[in-house]
């Protein structure tokens, strides 16, 4: 199971990256979600995939023996996929407005005039 996760998070990184260095600020967009999420899901396996209960110690134990699944990795990751869904809400409202003004999602052509003639 590790394995294909590793494999999953590789291909994610690659595409992520793939599209974030092309010139349309929605693959831009579309880049930074498959990194996001290449992330999110290399710190769920960094935090060990086990099939445990969830770590409740009992009122008469002093220590919890059974195998449990840390709660940490995954409240990191929820935390993640709600800051990602903030921003990608908030550069999706950006892009459709960039889109407005200068009617295309070519990075190239955000440039102002006064930057065209220094060139």
């Amino acid at each position: 199971m590790e394995l294909l996760l590793v494999f999953l998070i590789g291909v994610l990184y690659a595409a992520g990256v793939y599209l974030i260095l092309r010139r349309s600020m929605v693959r831009l967009l579309l880049g930074i979600i498959l990194l996001g999420n290449g992330t999110n899901i290399l710190i769920f396996l960094l935090g060990n995939i086990v099939k445990g209960k969830p770590p409740i110690i009992g009122a008469n134990l002093k220590v919890f023996q059974d195998i449990y699944a840390d709660p940490v990795p995954q409240a990191l990751i929820l935390t993640a996929i709600v800051i990602s869904f903030g921003l990608t809400s908030f550069a999706i409202v950006l892009l459709k407005r960039v889109y407005a003004l200068i009617n295309t999602d070519d990075l190239d052509d955000l440039n102002t005039p006064e930057e065209e003639e220094d060139l």
